[in-house]
């Protein structure tokens, strides 16, 4: 009974689950189809039969990564979403440059926006002032978390850096949403 043996059939699931992990070892750059269907011991046209292009792909892996910021059932206050906004696109190299993407061309990573808003209509603000802030909060968690990871990248380089007087730790994140939420 000689043959070849069937590969065992993927899911979208298998699939983000596997390209998740080879982001957080190798980064953005080397996160090819090419590269996740050897992780998956697969021909890389087999992905394309869940996802047809590699932005819809990332757009899932971005859905992954910011996963934890809606958990906790009951809506969560503003400033503990941004605290797991941050710590789920730092759980994953280069996390808030997939994150990013996906949101700038509008395929997905909407559950912190929604989750903003939510908690601060919950909070009693007004409908367009919380989709105003809700996208203020968006905006300020990617650039910081953006920061953080390029600093942490060229530290792993060892890339000779300057002492930045522009710093991006926890600290520095924290003092932002105070200014940004004023207290909320």
């Amino acid at each position: 009974m000689g043959g070849t043996a069937r590969q065992p059939r993927r899911s979208r699931e298998d699939i983000v689950t596997a390209a998740v992990a080879l982001l957080d070892r190798e980064g953005l750059p080397n996160l090819t189809m090419r590269a996740i269907g050897r992780e998956l011991d697969v021909q890389p046209s087999a992905l394309y039969w869940h996802y047809p292009n590699k932005q819809e792909l990332l757009a899932a892996v971005a859905d992954r990564i910011i996963e934890p910021v809606g958990e906790g059932g009951a809506p969560a206050a503003p400033r503990a979403l941004a605290e797991r906004f941050r710590d789920s696109m730092l759980s994953v190299t280069d996390g808030a440059e997939v994150v990013i993407s996906t949101i700038a061309l509008g395929l997905g990573a909407d559950r912190a926006y929604e989750g903003f808003r939510a908690a601060l209509i919950g909070q009693g603000r007004e409908e367009a002032e919380a989709a105003l802030l809700a996208t203020a909060l968006v905006h300020y968690c990617l650039g910081h978390v953006s920061h953080e990871q390029q600093r942490r990248q060229a530290e792993r380089l060892g890339v000779a850096m300057s002492e930045s007087r522009v710093s991006a730790d926890a600290r520095t994140f924290r003092a932002g949403l105070d200014r940004l939420l004023g207290g909320a």
